[in-house]
């Protein structure tokens, strides 16, 4: 089965010297994303975890799972994450975000928001493993939900967007540098999204 098709609706592009985002809607269909969320929601192993915050330990508000190349551990929040193997499905992503985009993918980070109570909070991926101007390709399944940046030195300037099912997102050049980046409660939005982070772990070269 195929599971990708083309698309003729336009990306949505914002550059500056503080970095590039691009959104390509309908990057997957309706109806495969559909089968793709089912066999994800069900193959990937999702884990609960819990992460310290201004001294306290809270359970993280989503459930996740790690996958990669061999030796492609990531550290956020306080957690070391050693990759699990690459599924058939995630391979099959990894290899046309390659194609399509010429750049290398070594790793995957899934995030399974179980309904609109779940959420991520302000944040960069800047972790240092990830090196300087990292490029981050988002796939959201499932639910369509706010996704909110803001600039890290004046918070007031901010913007939202929704991201559907099917979507593609790309995070790149000083992005991370200059943003922060969240994906909100939603109370009123009870349905299930998982959002696939695909990246490079990269040695940190310190310039």
């Amino acid at each position: 089965m195929d599971l990708f098709s083309d698309t003729s609706l336009s990306p949505i592009i914002a550059e500056s010297e503080r970095g590039k985002l691009i959104i390509f809607p309908n990057w997957i269909s309706n109806s495969e994303c559909d089968h793709l969320f089912n066999a994800l929601e069900k193959e990937i192993g999702w884990q609960s975890e819990e992460i310290s915050m201004f001294g306290r330990t809270i359970a993280v508000p989503r459930k996740v799972a790690w996958h990669g190349d061999p030796g492609a551990n990531y550290r956020y929040s306080g957690v070391n994450h050693e990759p699990q193997p690459w599924l058939q499905k995630l391979l099959e992503l990894r290899e046309r975000l390659e194609k399509e985009f010429m750049d290398p993918v070594n790793s995957v980070l899934c995030n399974l928001y179980r309904d609109g109570h779940d959420s991520m909070g302000w944040h960069s991926d800047n972790e240092p493993e990830l090196g300087q101007l990292p490029t981050i390709y988002s796939i959201s399944l499932g639910a369509t939900r706010y996704f909110d940046i803001r600039l890290k030195e004046n918070h007031r300037e901010k913007r939202r967007f929704e991201l559907a099912s099917g979507n593609l997102l790309i995070m790149k050049g000083a992005f991370q540098k200059f943003w922060e980046h969240q994906v909100p409660k939603q109370k009123k939005n009870l349905e299930p999204r998982i959002n696939l982070t695909f990246r490079n772990i990269r040695s940190y070269q310190q310039s």
